[in-house]
């Protein structure tokens, strides 16, 4: 029996194409990962604040150069999509960002961020977060991404706001961390949302 209503982004759509890389305001640039780029994932999971918030550590260089491996193999697999976030004149990777959880079918996924210590406070996470929403709405089709946060994560929730995603509830003990189960803050962003800034930290 047929389905009667169509697939939101048709199956194969990222395989059949060259993950992007994706211009942002500011000089940034949002790019594929590099195994060149190991030590700075490894150096960014040294920081204590993006420990709190993060399930895993990496232990050495060779480890993240692993995880960006497996970041490189989801984008023809269709299961995510991971960027680095990298300054568009030196190349230096300043952030990540990432589309996880990909439902083409239904058109969703979640989004995901972080920004390396040494460029936090330069309005980095938002201005990528909009420019990547931008073109998984107006490129790729997706017609809603959804973020969470826990709820303690107010420079998370900052950042979720200045990108236009509308706050849509608290899930409760959703997410278990290294201090223990902590609520979660729910935002969304749908394709043809209002206007949103990409200003702020």
């Amino acid at each position: 029996m047929p389905f009667k209503i169509p697939d939101v982004v048709t199956a194969g759509t990222l395989a059949h194409q060259e993950q992007p890389a994706i211009p942002a305001p500011g000089g940034l640039i949002i790019r594929p990962w590099s195994p060149d780029d190991a030590p700075a994932v490894y150096e960014a999971f040294q920081d204590p604040v993006l420990q709190h918030w993060h399930p895993r550590e990496a232990d050495s260089v060779d480890e993240a150069r692993g995880w960006i491996d497996d970041w490189r193999k989801a984008w023809p697999e269709e299961r995510d999509a991971h960027w680095a976030v990298a300054d568009a004149t030196t190349d230096e990777v300043v952030g990540r960002i990432s589309l996880r959880h990909i439902m083409l079918g239904d058109g969703q996924a979640e989004v995901a961020y972080w920004t390396m210590p040494s460029a936090r406070g330069r309005g980095i996470a938002p201005r990528a977060l909009t420019a990547l929403s931008d073109w998984a709405f107006d490129e790729a089709g997706f017609h809603r991404l959804e973020l969470t946060h826990a709820t303690a994560n107010e420079a998370s929730c900052r950042v979720a706001l200045k990108s236009g995603f509308t706050p849509e509830g608290t899930k409760r003990s959703a997410a278990l961390h290294a201090d223990g189960w902590h609520d979660m803050h729910l935002h969304a962003r749908i394709h043809g949302d209002g206007p949103h800034r990409a200003t702020g930290s």
